[in-house]
């Protein structure tokens, strides 16, 4: 089973949040693929960053955690799919159909362009977020949407 893990998500496997529990057992599952953008890498770098100045987490805790990242990346467990030129175009019309109505942002536009093209070529079980609006506007996109936060 393929699993697109939007970076409001991935946070969650390396920092306990709500959700965390239904993502550890996600990612734990033996019949499971997580995917992700490159993107997300970033933005978890964002997040640990933001974690660390706000003083939820020390920069040590930051730095074995990115370390566990790129591990969870080298060995495969997580599985990175590039932000190409294509997507760009793609995440524009997102925006153009949904920014101004469910307040879809940019970075958000560019996840959903990369997941909906991984939907198309080799198919998802679900796209896991924990945005309101990012998994509300992928249900209308017809992507089924797996939010950590919601029972």
């Amino acid at each position: 089973m393929n699993y697109f893990f939007d970076s409001s998500a991935l946070i969650k496997l390396y920092h306990p949040e709500l959700g965390s529990q239904q993502i550890a057992a996600m990612f734990g599952g033996s019949d499971r693929r997580i995917i992700i953008s490159r993107l997300a890498g970033v933005e978890l770098h964002s997040a640990l960053a933001l974690k660390t100045r706000t003083g939820h987490l020390d920069r040590e805790g930051s730095a074995a955690l990115r370390i566990r990242f790129f591990n969870d990346v080298a060995s495969g467990a997580i599985a990175l799919v590039a932000v190409s030129d294509f997507h760009y175009p793609a995440a524009e019309r997102l925006i153009i159909r949904y920014g101004d109505r469910q307040g879809l942002r940019t970075l958000d536009a560019l996840q959903l362009a990369v997941a909906l093209e991984v939907q198309d070529r080799v198919g998802l079980e679900a796209f896991v977020a924990a945005d309101k609006v990012l998994c509300e506007v992928a249900t209308l996109e017809g992507l089924a949407v797996l939010n950590p936060e919601q029972p």
